[in-house]
């Protein structure tokens, strides 16, 4: 990753994770609850709870989808990856974000990385990091349900690309006697619903006939796939180990970013996700 070069002159091929002794990843998956970790040669998922200890007791960073202490994260992170990075080393993170956030958090995710000192970091919503671990043919429409521990997010993607999306402050961690999974899921369809009378083609309507994706830990509760499947009357996919598909799918980012021939350089267009 470092403009090396072969002995021609031209520049050294990449060779496969973990061959490429030049080369350092991390996917990183910080939610509100649970913080993932994907490092590059390694192929294994660190699950940590997303909690720092500043000297008060155990405080949260990150709270419904949003960074409300940065240096907060930071020390999360310093202590959960700082010690598995070799020495010396600048890693290409690769950081999902909620799909709403914006602009605010990705500039406070960027910035809690820096304490890994990484070459470059790229950020990339949840859901097509959640796609991509599905290995769904994003080149048709999508709907993706991502329901975690305090934030769900329901997203139509077309091409890849985010069409429309929505976002309830509301996640599995809800659940409790005062709280029924009705409550979640009934959010989930007024949700979908909002994404059929927004569209005005036919994107939603296929995208919910090939069926809905459905990740994050609320997929592995039967008291709400089961109701959702009776209540919208279409097929529901649950991705595979859903509670860790955004990280599994920013590390094949991850991947392809290291393959690509320019990645001694800048990063291709297509890499450079918002």
């Amino acid at each position: 990753m470092n403009g090396a070069q072969d002995r021609s002159g031209a520049p050294a091929r990449h060779r496969p994770w973990p061959l490429c002794r030049r080369c350092c990843g991390i996917a990183l998956d910080m939610g509100s609850a649970r913080t993932r970790v994907w490092f590059t040669g390694k192929g294994t998922v660190v699950d940590v709870p997303t909690v720092t200890f500043p000297g008060t007791g155990a405080l949260h960073p990150v709270q419904r989808g949003t960074i409300v202490d940065t240096p907060g994260c930071s020390r999360m992170l310093q202590r959960v990856i700082g010690n598995r990075l070799p020495r010396f080393t600048r890693p290409l993170v690769i950081v999902t974000t909620p799909v709403l956030d914006g602009v605010a958090y990705r500039a406070r995710a960027r910035a809690a990385v820096e304490v890994l000192r990484p070459r470059s970091v790229l950020t990339v919503p949840s859901a097509r990091c959640i796609a991509l671990a599905a290995d769904a043919d994003m080149s048709r429409p999508l709907v993706v349900v991502d329901i975690g521990a305090h934030l769900t997010e329901v997203v139509l993607l077309c091409d890849g690309a985010v069409t429309d999306a929505h976002r309830t402050a509301l996640g599995t961690s809800d659940l409790d006697g005062a709280t029924a999974p009705e409550r979640l899921v009934e959010a989930v369809v007024t949700m979908l619903s909002a994404v059929r009378r927004h569209d005005r083609t036919s994107l939603s309507a296929d995208a919910l006939r090939r069926g809905i994706l459905v990740a994050g830990g609320g997929a592995l509760r039967p008291e709400i796939t089961y109701p959702l499947t009776a209540r919208l009357k279409a097929p529901l996919r649950i991705v595979p180990a859903p509670h860790t598909a955004a990280v599994r799918g920013a590390a094949r980012f991850l991947q392809a970013a290291h393959a690509h021939p320019s990645a001694s350089a800048d990063l291709p267009p297509v890499l450079r996700a918002p």
